[in-house]
């Protein structure tokens, strides 16, 4: 067998596998496609779940009610949490994208029982700012 048969043979062999592995990455593909549809399904939940570890709970005080006149409302939020992620967080849990996003850090009191001296937990609270007309529904149970 010279150059030019191992050309043909190897050839046409090549283009068959070609062909073959080509119906198999479509097919493949084809299978993602409808598995990233089923991951969007399940992915809000997840996102959820992650929004509810960075927004601790609504702070309820009369500052913050004050404020929710100005369309900020305020939250306890977890220690690690920057803007970002907060704004991602507020968005998954009301479906409303906030305008702006303050943050303040706290130091935990110093506290005395009895002869023994300790201190609070330091954290964190979110001042969020929404667009004019759009409202959170803390409220609805109080």
């Amino acid at each position: 067998m010279d150059w030019k048969d191992k050309i043909k043979f190897w050839g046409k062999k090549g283009k068959e596998k070609r062909d073959d592995s080509a119906k198999e990455v479509k097919a493949v593909s084809q299978t993602a496609k409808q598995n990233k549809g089923a991951e969007k399904v399940l992915k809000p939940k997840a996102e959820a779940v992650y929004a509810y570890k960075i927004l601790k709970r609504p702070l309820v005080t009369e500052k913050s009610t004050v404020l929710g006149g100005e369309n900020k409302y305020t939250f306890e939020i977890a220690n690690d949490a920057n803007k970002i992620e907060i704004s991602k967080a507020i968005y998954d849990l009301y479906g409303e994208r906030p305008k702006k996003v303050n943050i303040i850090k706290s130091q935990g009191k110093k506290v005395r029982w009895g002869k023994s001296m300790g201190q609070r937990k330091n954290w964190k609270k979110a001042i969020i700012t929404l667009k004019p007309g759009v409202k959170l529904e803390l409220y609805e149970g109080v």
